[in-house]
């Protein structure tokens, strides 16, 4: 899936960066941060993700000389000692980042980029890309498997996904967050994720019978059988000749591991097929569902006493129907000065969630003397590091009035050195590492915090002196704008 992905970037990035070049301020300094403004499918957290694909772009940034010729075609007219500036081009800023299984929340900085203008522009579009798609799908995934509990996930949604690309890092995304195979062989090879599969609808049909297409897939697969039995008629004819396939493998040593559902009342069948597995003494047989699962159907299926083992989930995970975007942003948060001091900037908006905050910052997780994450704490990074000891105002920038004090506490900074000055300083951890962090995140968080339905709403408080800061350039624009 490597390719060269200078151009994956919007135009204007481009356009921006000429014009910078032309007016000469392309070497300004910058500090861009990328965040979220809303929490996706009403969830009380988000899970980070894509940061990999982040690590491998930006390290392989490089314009090839086919970008360099059609950006020569282009209607604008690019000065060949730009294009040239392009065709030298290499990152040489900075990156921190959250780590991918971290929960995340709105308004903090998941990603910041330092840089010169020109060379932070140009990676805002691909950053977004592959953070705002891949944290998209872990909290899907991490929603359904809030609901799922111990129960097997697998992601079966390739063939509905928005094109390859969407399957291969959706399925890493979903892994991250705690599912546990894949359907996709491809992304399996890649990633190390457990690959998982049985047979379509079309084997049974391409025989005389059901049992006869069971019987010849038993014995081409005898170590992995899991067979569809909702091809014809479920308990009439597909458990039934199910349990003959099972019976016959256990006369040669072996055991069929699962029936699959895909079809009809999912709960009345799975408690009908335990029953008729479990009289027919086979009982170590597991069910397997499918057909457009997500949280919500999980959930009511459970609910209604589903006798279901493991769960595939395809098209509602690996396009995130019900939000198929996370609306990430990447904002303008400090500009080099003409007297070279880099100085907070922000964005003000008629929409109040729109107003950015200024300054380049750091955040950290406070945790509490029981070992919970109390709020999310973002301060600037010549500001006292909050430590153990030292007080600490807690409060909610949407209500102010709303604070608490803390003294006793461990502040556990999020933000990670990726790259520094253009070199990588950041070892990738693998997939299960990964998946352990994603579990120690959640690990600090109360349950009502996790719940899909109604999550408490967990705080993300300013220090005193962002605060102060944003409110003082809040009012300096509005005083401007009188003017």
């Amino acid at each position: 899936m490597n390719r060269e992905l200078a151009l994956h970037t919007d135009k204007y990035q481009i356009n921006m960066m000429y014009a910078h070049w032309v007016n000469g301020t392309h070497k300004r300094r910058a500090v861009f941060e990328g965040y979220f403004r809303k929490l996706p499918f009403g969830n009380g957290f988000a899970v980070f993700a894509g940061l990999e694909r982040i690590v491998g772009y930006i390290a392989s940034l490089r314009f090839t000389e086919e970008d360099i010729r059609y950006l020569s075609e282009q209607e604008e007219n690019y000065a060949p000692a730009f294009l040239e500036e392009l065709r030298q081009f290499h990152f040489h800023g900075t990156i921190h980042s959250m780590k991918e299984g971290a929960l995340v929340f709105p308004e903090e900085p998941l990603i910041r980029v330092e840089g010169t203008i020109m060379e932070a522009q140009l990676v805002e579009t691909a950053i977004l890309n592959f953070m705002n798609f891949q944290t998209l799908i872990a909290s899907k995934a991490a929603r359904i498997k809030q609901v799922a509990g111990d129960d097997i996930l697998m992601e079966f949604g390739t063939r509905r996904a928005q094109e390859a690309d969407a399957a291969i890092w959706g399925t890493r995304a979903a892994y991250i967050a705690g599912f546990d195979a894949t359907s996709n062989l491809l992304a399996g090879r890649m990633f190390g994720i457990p690959a998982k599969g049985t047979h379509a609808h079309s084997w049974v049909q391409s025989f005389g019978s059901e049992q006869e297409a069971f019987d010849t897939y038993a014995k081409v697969l005898p170590d992995g059988v899991t067979l569809l039995v909702d091809t014809f008629d479920t308990l009439r004819s597909g458990v039934p000749n199910a349990i003959a396939t099972a019976k016959k493998l256990e006369a040669g040593g072996k055991r069929m591991n699962a029936i699959r559902l895909d079809s009809g009342d999912l709960a009345y069948l799975s408690i009908q097929a335990r029953k008729m597995l479990d009289e027919a003494g086979l009982e170590y047989v597991k069910i397997v569902a499918s057909n457009d699962l997500d949280e919500n159907t999980i959930s009511n299926l459970k609910l209604q006493g589903a006798a279901i083992d493991s769960w595939g989930v395809g098209t509602q995970l690996i396009t995130a129907s019900d939000q198929p975007s996370l609306g990430g942003v990447y904002k303008l948060v400090e500009i080099e000065s003409k007297d070279g001091e880099m100085v907070p900037t922000i964005k003000i908006s008629s929409n109040p969630e729109k107003v950015s905050t200024p300054g380049k910052k750091e955040v950290y997780r406070i945790i509490g003397t029981n070992g919970k994450a109390m709020s999310d704490y973002i301060s600037y990074p010549d500001e006292d590091r909050p430590r153990s000891g030292r007080p600490l105002k807690l409060f909610n920038p949407l209500h102010p009035y709303l604070q608490k004090n803390v003294e006793r506490y461990e502040a556990m900074p999020m933000l990670e050195p990726i790259f520094v000055n253009g070199f990588q300083v950041y070892t990738l951890p693998g997939l299960e590492e990964i998946r352990r962090y994603h579990r120690e995140q959640l690990s600090l968080f109360w349950p009502e915090y996790l719940r899909k339905l109604n999550p408490e709403v967990y705080r993300v408080s300013l220090s005193e002196t962002v605060w102060n800061r944003k409110q003082e350039l809040i009012k300096a624009h509005m005083m401007s704008d009188r003017e």
